[in-house]
């Protein structure tokens, strides 16, 4: 077993993460996954595996500026590191592998 495996939410974190480069904070990352995935994400599950996934060193985060709408309080944005993206893609291969495993007959085909 790869000492890099995810979760499948950690998995849906990440590849999010990715896709809002640069615009990756708690929202907005609620948001994008609501809206791609069609399905519900409350912001303590998603701070939970945030904190998990930047402690693992999959994911890094700096503080953003100060701004008069969040009533000078600062976002946190995230982003993919290195390591973070081979452990996505070793998901990737295993998830391939299997699907490029499944004899035609599984499916009735």
């Amino acid at each position: 077993m790869s000492k890099h495996r995810l979760g499948e939410f950690e998995e849906l974190v990440l590849l999010t993460v990715a896709v809002l480069y640069g615009e990756a904070y708690g929202i907005a990352i609620i948001d994008e996954m609501e809206r791609r995935l069609d399905r519900t994400v409350s912001i303590g599950s998603l701070q939970t595996v945030l904190r998990r996934l930047e402690k693992k060193g999959y994911l890094a985060s700096e503080l953003g500026e100060v701004t008069k709408v969040r009533g000078g309080k600062r976002k946190r944005f995230f982003t993919v590191t290195n390591l973070g993206r081979k452990a996505l893609e070793i998901t990737k291969d295993q998830r391939l592998d299997l699907w490029n495993s499944i004899p035609n007959i599984a499916f009735g085909d």
